[in-house]
């Protein structure tokens, strides 16, 4: 429970800090541009249910473009800050089921994903265990990373399963 109180708090601390960023990176997914794929190229199926896994496999270029389409329609400049304070992040995470379709791709900043990135194990965790269907996973990962301050409750939820 202490975790979780100090987890709260720095969810909203860095929150109140991201707000006062310039906008000069997404804080969550554009759904416009990133709607998210679930892989149709599998190499592997997973978990009870079944779930097709592609292998990561992003190339530079499609970084670089995803950087690009951002910064184009949602009036970012990513392109002008430090590219190691970026990943390209996978909107539906591969273990999930994601694709490594440009669909299924954003800009995300490390502010951002010190949130987001320990919401993807717990859900996989169970999906292998047989305790979550994808399209609840699914559903989850993109409520938390297009609204960090849900977070803590859904990994809340997630503990419980």
């Amino acid at each position: 429970m202490k975790n979780l109180i100090q987890y709260c708090i720095f969810l909203i601390t860095l929150t109140f800090s991201l707000s006062t960023f310039a906008d000069g990176f997404p804080k969550t997914p554009n759904l416009s541009i990133t709607s998210g794929k679930l892989c149709d190229r599998p190499v592997k199926m997973r978990y009870p249910e079944q779930i097709a896994y592609c292998e990561r496999d992003v190339t530079y270029q499609t970084k670089e473009i995803i950087i690009s389409e951002y910064d184009q329609k949602g009036g970012y400049g990513i392109a002008k800050l430090p590219r190691e304070d970026f990943k390209i992040d996978h909107l539906i995470p591969l273990c999930v089921g994601g694709s490594n379709d440009i669909a299924n791709l954003w800009p995300q900043h490390k502010s951002v994903y010190a949130l987001t990135d320990p919401l993807e194990p717990a859900l996989c965790e169970k999906m292998s265990f047989g305790k979550l269907k994808q399209s609840d996973a699914v559903r989850i990962v993109i409520e938390g990373k297009t609204h960090l301050e849900r977070i803590p409750a859904l990994m809340n939820y997630l503990k419980k399963l």
